[in-house]
């Protein structure tokens, strides 16, 4: 008798032949075949699935993607648009026309939106810390100038984004609170404060944390103490986003298990918030700290050209894996959301070392379902007892 992994694996085999029985050249100048099931319907018994767009997307001067974000997903993160550096680039300024056309994208295809991110210690604007003349704010000014911020873009989308990231990325790898110059101004309270601001501009609207290598335990602790010290503070947290950007061998299933489980624990909705895996050399790098940056060496690229067989198998498995155990926890966990549409869209092509080719995602850079999109539809079936 078959398990379910061998017919995963049997699948993603099948898929590898068909795409073998056509040279390179003539794969690169024929349209993907539209896939005929998708990732939304696979899963919706069990989570929504979503994708990190860019204003390409939501434009639609990328039509293939945008194609396949209106097809695949069922819910959409802003990549980009709504962090400060891009909505509020300067005082008293706000640029909203690109956050304005990403919202009606969501809307015209039944999405759920999400906007990401309203307090960042990255991407935004140097001034936002400092008074007219460069000096360092205060607190008291500096926690204006945050409500103010997160009144204006959460008020605007009231009812609209269902969902904000409102803190990213707060605490250190031993699960203490980063020093960025919100808490250096603030104080610790600056969380507590992005969610009563957050929640004062839309009562209704869910507000998450949002954070990378949650699934190392110091890390997790730390989160699991953020959230609870909140919730003692009778400050509602509907979530905590995972931001899930995996290597081929981290986390461990036992990490993602204990993790989701933790996070059950305190009562909050789970989201996989920047899905992604990672094929390439790690250069013993384990988090997703955006500053961070090696030098490019050629061992750290291998594949240039395309993926090998082996590892879109690996790929697969590895993804059907994962998935196996969102979905054991399908009760807490609300949406699985991919940091990307295609292996082009993804930030891996130039982090932490610019210009290598990354294939970390679901579709490749010509918008074709890979193996991995095919074991996960498998998985979903065998889940649901679709295969005999």
């Amino acid at each position: 008798m078959l398990t379910s992994s061998m017919r995963v694996l049997l699948a993603v085999s099948a898929t590898l032949a068909l795409g073998a029985c056509a040279t390179a050249p003539t794969r690169a100048n024929v349209a993907p075949e539209p896939a005929t099931a998708t990732l939304k319907d696979a899963f919706r018994p069990d989570f929504m699935v979503g994708a990190a767009i860019a204003d390409r997307h939501f434009n639609e001067t990328d039509a293939r993607g945008a194609t396949l974000v209106a097809t695949q997903f069922n819910t959409i993160t802003s990549e980009n648009v709504l962090k400060w550096e891009r909505v509020h680039p300067e005082p008293g300024r706000y640029n909203f026309g690109p956050t304005d056309r990403y919202v009606e994208f969501g809307e015209r295809h039944g999405m759920f939106i999400v906007g990401h991110t309203l307090v960042w210690h990255s991407q935004t604007p140097r001034w936002v810390f400092q008074d007219a003349s460069g000096a360092p704010l205060g607190r008291d000014s500096l926690l204006a100038r945050m409500r103010e911020h997160i009144h204006t873009v959460v008020g605007r989308y009231k009812g609209r984004i269902k969902g904000w990231d409102v803190v990213n990325e707060a605490l250190e790898e031993d699960g203490t609170l980063r020093n960025s110059p919100w808490r250096r101004i603030i104080g610790d309270d600056y969380i507590a404060k992005a969610f009563e601001f957050a929640r004062e501009a839309d009562p209704d609207v869910e507000l998450y944390y949002n954070d990378y290598s949650l699934e190392n335990a110091p890390k997790r602790n730390g989160a699991v103490a953020l959230i609870r010290s909140l919730q003692e503070q009778g400050i509602k947290v509907s979530g905590i986003g995972l931001q899930g950007h995996n290597k081929m061998d981290w986390p461990t299933l036992a990490q993602q298990d204990s993790t989701l489980a933790a996070f059950t624990a305190l009562g909050i909705h789970i989201m996989i918030t920047e899905l992604d895996v990672d094929v390439l050399p790690s250069s013993e790098n384990r988090g997703a700290d955006v500053g961070l940056t090696i030098e490019a060496r050629p061992d750290l690229n291998p594949y240039p050209g395309s993926l090998p067989d082996s590892v879109q198998t690996a790929l697969a498995a590895r993804y059907a894996d994962l998935f196996s155990v969102y979905s054991r926890y399908r009760d807490a966990i609300t949406r699985v959301t991919f940091w990307g549409v295609t292996d082009a869209d993804s930030w891996l092509n130039n982090w932490p070392i610019r210009g290598r080719s990354s294939y970390p995602l679901l579709f490749d850079r010509e918008g074709r379902p890979k193996p991995a999109f095919q074991a996960l539809l498998a998985a979903a079936r065998l889940r649901a007892g679709f295969v005999p």
